[in-house]
């Protein structure tokens, strides 16, 4: 027996067939060890074939566990030496004839399985259906035309059910979510699938603006036969290129993976499109020394049409990966994805709403909805629609979720106070004296009053989540009735699409509508859980993200605002005009009537040294967050000379510190409302004041990486000492001396910008 012969999965069953037999203490290792080996194996082909012929692994694997637990054993010296049993040499002989008759290079397990059927335990098998004939034609589905002719064949059998997802199988489970609009970008990836050749769509588009839910849609439709005749009735299947490349130790493994893949397509006949999402991945996969990329292996059988391909990248990574390769180019026809707009937005976060109910099992109002689209197109600036905003839904319900799960504060707050009693009654028992006495009968009281309260509130709350819980198990039984209706208007089962629609879902729905009055009623009498995501609830989960206070004025924010100026005045004497003028920026930013497309305010404070202009900043910067230091301080001092521009802004594309990113640009990046004080603003380079052009006017800035910085939620003070010699005499300068002298310093655009 030559074992190089023999792929590396049959050589680890002979293994553990051995370990198996000394685990026994048998002195032979018999055709049972190599069976139940076999049939150990994860990830192995003979478990696969045995489920497809016998319907399961288990019960031939117990009764060889079974029968080898049975069996005599040897203990002593020299137990632990297993010798090859006749049977099992004539197994092995008899394997090695199957790979010369099937014209395979190596003796694989399969090869063993079918040597098996011709030994002792042949009989055994073909009580489970495991004849040689069944064996084959099932091993022909799972190998197809494939030859054994590596040492690792297991890699390239049903690589496409191994690399890929099938997006049109999950749909037609219900696994993929609704996809509301987009019927062009679908209707131009049919018309680029239609053509002849080079029928290959690119989907290019910002991150989150639904490149994949596109495709998914695209699967949708083809489950439901919502498609031209020659999409009918194919598979979409999504490629999974980190699977792919994922273990592959040696050079062309990689490549046999994806070949094995590309010949199952092929072997399809057209049958089959395929899904790369992130698709710049492609380029320069697998490419070690002296090996190809995927890239390049797609090309041929992408230019005959023999592939069906979808791509999905960003613009930017189709940029600089994709354009590089021409060849590979050409070959894909672009369709470009745009950001919906808010009201698109809307609709499809009421289309998605009620698969976030049923997760979280919560309800989620329509203002909710409104104010998910509208808060994350005007606060979430780095990031884009619909994601960002079914984000802010997902985890708005999440947290609601939670507190349901949680203790009501309520209920919380009651039981610290019995805890916080029963541990003074611990200590008060003790004493003797006869204040201590009158302390524990009260004590005893309260906490008689605070259990019965406790115990009155934890009964709510259960009826309460039993209410909410009720309901929510009530709607995903509706959801999966409505799957199991389309699966049979598919099928054209007419007769349970009856059932369900005039039987099960009437009952379900009607159900679910007594549900919702059990619960209102239970709430009505004081409700300690909140079970709706409402506008309130996404506002916070904003102001969680980005620090902008979005949510709506509370009392005691309200009466801050108003006494502002009195706050203000406590760390500032004086300066009542700044003052008044930075009071009214802010209030009119809380109460939403500012302009929403520049800063909350944007200001010159111009006098002598010492009069109180960064004083006011950092009171500003303590009243809004409460830390003198959340403010943004640049010396322009620091910004004499031209080149320091990238220092506000980051380095262009070639230069030192590019990656890193401007002073001023990451700053507000990272804490968007905020105080931004440019202190001495004119000492400045004039290049400096362009780039505060665009900041002041549109509320805005474009950063070294291209990245577009939000200035709408801060608050620009710039500081100066323009004018000093007019208040060197003592009298009273006038806002007309004031504004002659910066015409003559700054730039009339600068100053109509203050």
């Amino acid at each position: 027996m030559n074992l190089e012969k023999y792929t590396q999965k049959s050589q680890e069953a002979i293994l553990a067939a051995q370990r198996l037999a000394q685990d026994y203490n048998h002195q032979t290792l018999e055709p049972a060890h190599l069976l139940l080996a076999l049939l150990q194996q994860e990830e192995g082909v003979v478990p696969a074939l045995v489920a497809r012929v016998a319907g399961s692994v288990q019960g031939l694997r117990d009764e060889l566990t079974t029968e080898l637990e049975n069996r005599s054993r040897v203990y002593g010296g020299g137990s632990q030496q297993v010798s090859l049993a006749r049977p099992t040499s004539d197994v092995l002989t008899a394997a090695e004839r199957h790979a010369k008759g099937m014209k395979d290079d190596y003796v694989s397990t399969e090869h063993l399985l079918l040597a098996l059927t011709d030994s002792v335990e042949g009989k055994r098998l073909s009580k489970y259906g495991l004849t040689k004939d069944a064996i084959l034609k099932s091993l022909a589905s799972i190998r197809g035309s494939q030859r054994v002719s590596t040492q690792n064949p297991e890699e390239t059998y049903q690589a496409l059910e191994k690399y890929g997802r099938d997006l049109t199988a999950e749909a037609r489970k219900g696994k993929v979510d609704p996809v509301i609009g987009r019927d062009e970008e679908i209707r131009r990836i049919i018309q680029i699938l239609s053509r002849r050749t080079k029928n290959n769509p690119a989907l290019i588009g910002d991150p989150g603006v639904g490149k994949t839910a596109i495709v998914e849609g695209l699967a949708q439709r083809m489950v439901n036969g919502d498609v031209p005749e020659g999409l009918k009735n194919k598979r979409l299947v999504q490629l999974d290129m980190g699977a792919l490349v994922a273990g592959a130790k040696y050079r062309g493994e990689f490549e046999e993976r994806l070949k094995a893949v590309l010949r199952e397509i092929t072997d399809a006949a057209g049958q089959v499109i395929l899904f790369i999402d992130e698709m710049h991945t492609v380029v320069g996969a697998g490419a070690a020394e002296g090996a190809m990329d995927a890239g390049n292996m797609l090309k041929p059988m992408l230019a005959r049409g023999e592939l069906h391909m979808i791509g999905a990248t960003t613009i930017d990574e189709y940029r600089k990966h994709v354009e590089k390769d021409p060849a590979l180019e050409r070959r894909f026809q672009p369709v470009f994805v745009d950001e919906p707009s808010v009201e698109e937005t809307i609709s499809i976060l009421r289309g998605l709403k009620e698969r976030y109910e049923v997760h979280h099992g919560v309800r989620i109002t329509d203002p909710a909805v409104i104010a998910a689209a509208t808060l994350s197109n005007r606060y979430i600036s780095d990031r884009h629609l619909p994601d960002k905003a079914i984000d802010l839904i997902d985890e708005a319900a999440a947290r609601l979720r939670t507190e349901i799960d949680s203790k009501p504060q309520a209920l919380d707050e009651v039981d610290r106070a019995i805890l916080q009693l029963e541990i003074e009654r611990q200590a008060l028992q003790k004493e003797k004296d006869k204040a201590s006495r009158e302390r524990l009968e009260r004590i005893e009281k309260e906490l008689a009053d605070l259990r019965e309260r406790s115990n009155e509130l934890h009964t709510r709350w259960q009826r309460e989540k039993d209410a909410i819980s009720g309901l929510q198990n009530t709607k995903e039984q509706i959801e999966q009735a409505r799957l199991e209706m389309e699966q049979a208007e598919r099928a054209a089962d007419l007769e349970k699409v009856a059932r369900i629609r005039y039987g099960t879902l009437r009952e379900l729905e009607a159900r679910a509508v007594e549900q919702e009055k059990t619960l209102k009623e239970i709430q009505e009498q004081g409700a300690l859980l909140k079970e709706e995501v409402d506008a309130e609830e996404i506002a916070q989960i904003v102001a969680r993200w980005t620090g902008i206070p979005v949510s709506k004025l509370l009392e005691g924010e309200t009466e801050k605002l108003i006494q502002m100026e009195t706050r203000l005045h406590e760390r500032v004497v004086g300066q009542d005009d700044a003052i008044r003028a930075v009071s009214n920026a802010v209030r009119r930013s809380r109460s939403g009537l500012q302009d929403p497309n520049r800063p909350i305010g944007s200001f010159i404070f111009l006098g002598p040294t010492g009069v109180g202009k960064t004083e006011l900043a950092r009171a500003l910067a303590e009243f809004l967050f409460d830390d003198e230091r959340a403010m943004i301080r640049i010396d322009m001092s620091e910004y004499q000379e031209k080149h320091t521009v990238s220092r506000l802004i980051g380095a262009p594309p070639g230069y030192v510190g590019y990656e890193e990113g401007g002073q001023l640009t990451e700053s507000v990046r990272r804490r968007p409302y905020s105080v931004v004080l440019f202190d001495e603003i004119e000492k400045a380079h004039n290049e400096v004041f362009n780039v505060l052009l665009q900041l002041l006017d549109d509320g805005r800035l474009t950063d070294g990486q291209g990245r577009t910085v939000d200035f709408r939620n801060a608050v620009v003070i710039m500081t100066s000492n323009l004018g000093n010699e007019l208040w060197e005499g003592g009298h009273r300068v006038t806002r007309d001396e004031l504004n002659r002298v910066l015409q003559a310093h700054f730039r009339p655009e600068f100053l109509n910008r203050i």
